[in-house]
Order: C-alpha cells, then sequence, then structure tokens
C-alpha cells in the first residue's frame, strides 16, 4: 500500500537532525528537480519583499522567509512531525509507538511542493513553500507532474490518496484498478453527500492514524473498505467521471 498525504502550509521548527541532504530522502533520483528548486527558492529569499508576494505571505508570517533562506544549513526532521495543521495534529505523529513509525515510513508519502514526494521519516527542514506559490523561472504543476505521477504509478500495489486536489494536479495517482482518491463528505438527513473543509483534514489525520496503529495488509480496495469498516469509518464509493480516478467517500 502506499498512502499520499497532503502538506500543510505550516510546519514545527527546529529539529535535532543534521542539515539537509538529498541522497537521504526518498526517491533519491529527484535530487537534480529538488537541488534545481531549492536554490532557486533560497535566491528568491534574499528579497523579503519579493519573497512575500511570490509566496504570498502576510507581514505577520515574514519569518517564513528565514527558514527558506536557511533551507541547505537548517535542522531537520522527520517529514512526519515538521508538518502541523488540522491533518497532522490529529495524526499526531510524535505519540505513535516505533513499529507503526516504522510501518509509516514504508508506506506513507506526504507530497511536497519543494521537494515532491517525501517518505514519512525522510528528514527535512522547515520551509515555505505551496502548490500556488510564484518561483521565478519555474511553473510548479510543470515542474512536478510528470516526476511524481511516475513514481506514483511504479508502485504495483494499492494508491490510497489523501491529498487535496491541488495537489493530485501537481502529480496525479494512476486511474487504474487498486488506486483510489479518497475524499470525506458529510450525509445530511435528505442522504445528499457534500465535501467538507475543516473536518475533512481531521478525518484524514485520525484515519491515518488508524491504519498506522493496525497496520493491516491492503492489497485491493476491498481490502480498504473492509479494514475500514471494521475499524469504525463509514466508507463507500463515490461519483467519479470516465478516465477519473476511482473515489472512495469516507463519511465524517
Amino acid at each position: 500500500m502506499l498512502l499520499l498525504l497532503p502538506p500543510s502550509e505550516t510546519k514545527r521548527a527546529g529539529g535535532t537532525g543534521a542539515p539537509l541532504d538529498l541522497s537521504k530522502l526518498s526517491f533519491p533520483d529527484l535530487a537534480a528537480q529538488r537541488t534545481e528548486l531549492a536554490d532557486r527558492l533560497v535566491a528568491l529569499c534574499a528579497d523579503d519583499e519579493a519573497a512575500m508576494r511570490a509566496l504570498k505571505l502576510g507581514p505577520r508570517l515574514a519569518g517564513e522567509i528565514e527558514h527558506n533562506r536557511a533551507l541547505w544549513t537548517s535542522a531537520t526532521m522527520p517529514a512526519l512531525d515538521r508538518f502541523t495543521g488540522v491533518l497532522f495534529d490529529a495524526l499526531d505523529a510524535e505519540t505513535l509507538d516505533e513499529r507503526a513509525r516504522e510501518f509509516a515510513a514504508e508506506r506513507v508519502f506526504v507530497h511536497s511542493a519543494l521537494f515532491g514526494l517525501v517518505g514519512a521519516m525522510d528528514r527535512i527542514p522547515a520551509y515555505r513553500l505551496s502548490h500556488d506559490s510564484r518561483v521565478p523561472g519555474v511553473a510548479l504543476k510543470r515542474f512536478w507532474r510528470e516526476s511524481i505521477a511516475q513514481r506514483i504509478v511504479s508502485h504495483e500495489g494499492l494508491v490510497v490518496d489523501l491529498r487535496s486536489e491541488a495537489y493530485a494536479e501537481l502529480g496525479p495517482a494512476p486511474v487504474r484498478a487498486g488506486s483510489v482518491f479518497l475524499r470525506v463528505v458529510a450525509v445530511d438527513d435528505g442522504g445528499r453527500r457534500r465535501a467538507l473543509n475543516h473536518f475533512n483534514k481531521q478525518a484524514k489525520g485520525r484515519f491515518t492514524r488508524r491504519l498506522l496503529e493496525t497496520r493491516p495488509q491492503l492489497h485491493s480496495v476491498d481490502d480498504l473498505v473492509g479494514w475500514a469498516a471494521e475499524s469504525g469509518f463509514v466508507m463507500g464509493f463515490g461519483s467519479a467521471g470516465e478516465g477519473a480516478p476511482v473515489e472512495l467517500d469516507l463519511v465524517a
């Protein structure tokens, strides 16, 4: 199973790991792309005003620029611990036991706008870059789309995509049996389903944590749906258009 998570705009500062070493990240063959984008981001952040415009930051977030300037020298920590926000707060990775974290290291990847796909335990620094940031000389969708899609499609087992649609556009999952896009919905009294925002992220965090705690061996979509039911999640097939990924609705 390959579980794909969206990143978070917010990240925990600090860390105890050595500075960034691209050769130690998952998919080390992406090192050239990662280096190019990281160098461009550091160069952009030499100019505070230009960086704030490109990264769409308000005055209160000006400190994020310093994180980017120190990208190559600052301390690192595992990606699953670095990201904060609603999804990652619900996941609460730091309280997972060693076996759960080992399971995550093998199966969970976060889609970073800066580094592409990073493994859950890959050590990364704090940074600020989102899918809609504007780095001079780079269009992020064109920059990452083919590379990320190729890495995902190379996985022959079950692919569970929990990313937002914006990040899925930066590297689509394959449209095939065994590849699903998970959407969090609410059901009203009339049985109508609607997508959620805040609770969408919270539900994805709880869902991921439960997977890591129970460590099921899932090889198919049916396995996933069966495990979800046993674990107290209400899940069903959503509506997907022709040529679109299979969708599963997780009812929050």
